[in-house]
């Protein structure tokens, strides 16, 4: 990959991660619940659902920061771009509409299949840890 399109895609990467830590301080200001705001128990109901809501993107945008490191650290080490499955380029065009790609086209697509063929061995996405049913 040319040297002027990883710069750009670090540049892209930098500005996402600052975005983030910038939207996370907002909303862990938003986090602190007031005592005068607890009214009843419908609003003790909304508090808890908004909180709920804000944990939930919170893990989302530390899920997304991780990515975003690891391929600010995949640029540095020079294999940004590369499939982590066959080895082959992904192309650019994938890249820019999913920068944090790690798989190629065609091996996305066999996870894919792979994933809806069985039940068993589908990862949770957001803690990167493997839900497995075992039947009696």
């Amino acid at each position: 990959m040319r040297k002027e399109t990883l710069k750009r895609f670090k540049k892209i990467f930098e500005a996402q991660k600052k975005s983030i830590i910038f939207n996370d301080r907002i909303v862990r200001d938003d986090f602190s619940v007031n005592s005068d705001d607890r009214f009843d128990e419908l609003d003790q109901a909304t508090i808890d659902i908004e909180q709920s809501m804000r944990m939930r993107l919170c893990n989302r945008e530390i899920f997304y920061i991780k990515k975003v490191e690891e391929a600010l650290k995949r640029i540095e080490d020079g294999t940004f771009g590369e499939c982590i499955e066959c080895g082959e380029d992904i192309e650019l065009r994938r890249l820019e509409a999913r920068p944090t790609a790690t798989l190629c086209i065609s091996c996305k697509e066999e996870q894919e299949h792979r994933e809806t063929l069985t039940a068993s061995g589908r990862e949770h996405k957001s803690l990167g840890q493997t839900f497995s049913r075992r039947y009696a």
